[in-house]
């Protein structure tokens, strides 16, 4: 008589684990294909377009026509251009400014660990990619309506629209951080506003002040395509100088615009690195490491709350140290900062000319202006918009897979642990800041020239905007990977290029797919703004649609992006996670 054998038994869990590892797999398996087809509809972008070296060689001759009606270059007086230069910076800096201190009480409700409830999360989510899928260029033609010209349309559009930008940012920062300065608080008695306040914000200052330099760069750019529906400063007088094909007006002032982004990235730059230190190798998480005067403050806060400089006890009875941070250097040194900002502010708010009044009496008019927008026309969607959505999908997918192409070997030989010299990392390095300092929009004006109108203009300008991104990123990500790793392969007798095949490149591939998608995702709108130039894809429409007051098929237009915008958002979060 036979038994039956029973299975030998497992450890505890291991059934568990394989049922978890396995759609793991799965997962990680589908993403890996997504990514393959993201690539195969770039490819096809860019064959559909019609985009190759062919195409370029034959538009030669216009290049070489364009450069002689744009030379020489007149540059108008030196205090009409000082004034221009003036008036462009005070926008951009109440623009930015006006964006972070929106997006602080934003990211916090936004985030995990700060939220109150999934709803109020999901609410404030909402409302950042809301302001990211609504272009800048509608918000401003909406505020002349309500507000009529002059500076404060252009400083309300950039500043709302860069919550799309800062507040996810901060927010994905603030669930970064270390928790342990805000639990501390908690335990001490603490309440929500006071955890925030000193266990949260002293740690994403350094993040703040980043997110915000980085900011007015991206404002900055943005002020030259705002001036094609009448902000002021130098983008309004590179608008009037190209439809009056004043090429060499035109161009001059562009060169200008090219030298204060070229002159605020290497200003910012040095900032950062001034304030926030420079990475040697990855900190522990929310720790930051370089020593700079704004960096570790926050550890300060473990062991309680500050309130008033008062000493507090702890939950037991035992006393606790003294938290407020003393007179030391580096506070000063932060406060004088601090004190800098507010006076610029205040400068450029009265060089900007903003009303409170006319700000007030224009806020009351909104609800009746916001009207105009509803219900949406859709009588042409699927003659004429569902068509164009489509090219500026193809002029996004196209530009960002012509921009990794090139933007990789870039950033590898840019970054500072790859490039074989110093040389050649300082070389590549000063290459990214002047293709980075040219706004697209004047790239897509130059390419409507020499290639004609259409999608190939907007294709070629985003595509060499997304180097000057791209490959900033992805040296940026190389220099960040942890460089203990490294000096233990090294340790072992591997060479240099295994290293970078074996540590850096791999710490760095989720980063660069982490990129390569945020590139997708600005170039969907940029596409989009770009067409009022005649680049190409729905743009064109969305402007026409502005000037002659249909506001319905405005709306239409812009629920369309938001549609895409909100795919390309939730396939990017759902491939960071599956490939992490």
């Amino acid at each position: 008589m036979h038994t039956l054998a029973r299975p030998a038994p497992q450890p505890a869990g291991e059934g568990s684990r394989a049922g978890v590892v396995r759609p793991r797999r799965l997962e990680s398996a589908a993403a890996k294909a997504v990514l393959v087809a993201l690539v195969a509809a770039g490819i096809w972008s860019t064959m559909a377009l019609q985009i190759n070296v062919a195409s370029i060689a034959d538009s030669a001759g216009n290049a070489v026509d364009f450069a002689g009606r744009m030379l020489p270059l007149d540059f108008p007086p030196v205090a009409e251009l000082a004034g221009m230069i003036g008036e462009t910076l005070a926008i951009v800096l109440l623009a930015t400014v006006l964006s972070v201190v929106l997006s602080i009480p934003v990211a916090v409700a936004a985030a995990e660990s700060t939220g109150r409830t999934r709803l109020g999360r999901s609410g404030a989510r909402g409302f950042i990619v809301l302001m990211r899928a609504i272009p800048d260029l509608i918000l401003a033609i909406v505020f002349f309506r309500v507000f009529g010209l002059g500076a404060l349309p252009g400083i309300l559009a950039m500043g709302l629209h860069s919550i799309g930008m800062v507040g996810k940012l901060l927010a994905d920062a603030i669930e970064d951080l270390d928790p342990g300065p805000r639990a501390a608080v908690q335990a001490a008695g603490g309440g929500r506003v006071q955890q925030v306040v000193v266990g949260v914000l002293p740690q994403l200052l350094p993040q703040i002040i980043a997110t915000g330099l980085h900011r007015f760069d991206i404002n900055l750019r943005t002020s030259v395509l705002l001036g094609y529906v009448g902000v002021g400063g130098i983008g309004l007088a590179i608008a009037e100088s190209m439809r009056t094909l004043d090429y060499r007006r035109g161009m001059a002032l562009a060169l200008t615009v090219l030298a204060l982004c070229i002159l605020t990235e290497i200003v910012s730059g040095a900032f950062r690195r001034r304030l926030l230190g420079t990475p040697r190798s990855r900190a522990p998480r929310g720790r930051s490491v370089g020593g700079g005067a704004l960096v570790g403050w926050a550890d300060r806060v473990s062991g309680g709350w500050v309130t008033g400089g008062r000493r507090q006890d702890r939950p037991g009875g035992a006393d606790g140290r003294r938290l407020s941070q003393p007179w030391d250097a580096d506070r000063v040194r932060r406060y004088l900062w601090g004190a800098v900002v507010v006076a610029l502010v205040f400068l450029a708010w009265r060089d900007a000319g903003v009303s409170v009044p006319g700000f007030l009496t224009g806020l009351a008019e909104l609800p009746s202006t916001a009207l105009l927008f509803f219900p949406p026309d859709l009588s042409a969607v699927a003659s004429t918009l569902w068509p164009e959505l489509l090219t500026t999908l193809q002029i996004a997918l196209a530009a960002t897979f012509l921009g990794a192409v090139l933007a990789m070997p870039i950033g590898l030989l840019a970054a500072r642990n790859v490039a074989p010299s110093p040389a050649v990392h300082g070389t590549f390095r000063v290459l990214i800041v002047l293709v980075r300092g040219v706004p697209e929009l004047i790239l897509a004006i130059v390419f409507v020239v020499v290639t004609g109108l259409g999608a190939v203009a907007g294709t070629l300008a985003l595509a060499i905007g997304a180097v000057g991104l791209l490959s900033k990123l992805v040296a940026d990500s190389l220099e960040e990977t942890d460089v203990a790793v490294q000096e233990a392969l090294r340790a072992t007798g591997a060479g240099r290029m295994q290293v970078f095949a074996a540590a850096t490149l791999r710490q760095a591939t989720p980063a660069f797919v982490a990129h390569v998608l945020y590139l997708l995702d600005t170039n969907v709108r940029a596409a989009t703004l770009l067409g009022v130039v005649g680049a190409g894809g729905i743009g064109y429409y969305l402007l026409n649609a502005s000037r002659i007051v249909d506001f319905a098929t405005v709306t239409t237009i812009v629920l369309m992006i938001l549609g895409v915008v909100l795919v390309i958002e939730g396939l990017a979060m759902w491939l960071r996670r599956a490939l992490r």
